[in-house]
């Protein structure tokens, strides 16, 4: 690595989770429906993901992370958001 580059440790975006690919998962016997995922670029080149979302019920929930099914459609807005960012990135001002 260049010793004057900076050491940057972590890249992540949030990409809202379309309606129709949003599902709920149960957490402390709270039901979530989840709407955001977090994404995270590793430092191998890789993606790593997580899912937020609200209470079914309504209100707020504390701010609990949930895995993210094994699902193409799922992977495949991942990969398109990264792809997005990455391009945002490289156009900056």
């Amino acid at each position: 690595m260049d010793p004057a580059a900076p050491d940057v440790t972590a890249l992540a975006l949030n990409v809202l989770i379309p309606d129709e690919l949003q599902w709920t998962d149960t957490r402390r016997g709270v039901e979530f429906v989840l709407t955001t995922l977090n994404v995270r670029l590793l430092p191998d080149g890789g993606l790593a993901a997580k899912a937020y979302g609200r209470p079914t019920a309504g209100g707020r929930g504390g701010y609990t992370s949930f895995r993210v099914p094994d699902r193409p459609e799922l992977a495949a807005l991942i990969a398109a958001a990264a792809d997005r960012a990455g391009r945002l990135w490289a156009s900056h001002t």
